[in-house]
């Protein structure tokens, strides 16, 4: 079995490295990249059997490597590795993950042991191993209440990136009365005040740019995720002018 070792930090590389030889005794060759572009590069050219996967690196996001591997190795076992439990990088992976493929999900605060079972159970067992605080996260953003819907995701997202909502209803083939009223949805569950100010002023917000600024405060949004959602963006421009 060949793995791959994707992570920034050396401390961490070789406590991963360390772990993974203990506790996969079939483990007969370890790669190591240091940040994204060089994983998709080893995985390209290596007959690698699996992948642990740090979110954070430079150059290229653990999230973006992940997808470009999904693409052309659809049943690669990815096992992600991260400090960071925020709902963008939950949902980033949802969104990414082939269908039937096995993955897991676990914070750097678990133990030496439970990082042990993990990659036993991802990457011989072919099971979903996913961290019990990243479930929390899960279940609420499945949370039809409280929670975003996938719907009500995108075109948060679609207005991060400053689409209008005739480009929004272009790219999702929706009615643009649909985008407005995905975003009326929107903007109930993030909590953003329509009240006027006072006559004159008018809106005390801007809720478009109300909405993003808030969806950075909670974690809903980072920057990986929107790296990948505007290489999305440019690919679906890319589609319509040809």
């Amino acid at each position: 079995m060949k793995i791959l070792i994707a992570e920034d930090d050396p401390f961490h590389r070789s406590f991963l490295s360390s772990t993974v030889q203990k506790s996969l005794p079939d483990c007969d060759k370890v790669f190591e990249a240091t940040n994204g572009e060089e994983a998709i590069e080893i995985a390209e050219n290596n007959a690698i059997d699996a992948v642990v996967m740090d979110l954070q690196m430079p150059k290229m996001s653990g999230i973006a490597a992940a997808s470009s591997i999904w693409k052309t190795h659809p049943s690669m076992r990815i096992l992600f590795w991260s400090n960071y439990s925020d709902e963008a990088y939950v949902r980033g992976i949802s969104r990414i993950v082939p269908t039937g493929a096995v993955y897991g999900y676990l914070l750097k605060t678990a133990s030496e042991h439970r990082l042990g079972l993990a990659l036993l159970g991802v990457f011989q067992e072919d099971q979903c191993i996913i961290d019990r605080e990243i479930r929390g996260v899960q279940q609420r953003a499945q949370d039809i209440h409280a929670g975003l819907s996938n719907t009500e995701f995108e075109v948060l997202t679609d207005i991060s990136l400053g689409m209008t909502d005739k480009a929004i209803a272009a790219r999702r083939s929706i009615s643009t009365r649909t985008v407005q009223s995905r975003l009326k949805h929107l903007y109930e569950k993030l909590g953003i005040d329509q009240d006027l100010i006072n006559g004159e002023i008018g809106p005390a917000f801007n809720s478009r740019t109300r909405a993003v600024s808030i969806a950075l405060s909670r974690g809903l949004l980072n920057l990986e995720g929107m790296s990948l959602a505007e290489e999305q963006l440019n690919a679906w421009r890319l589609s319509i002018e040809v």
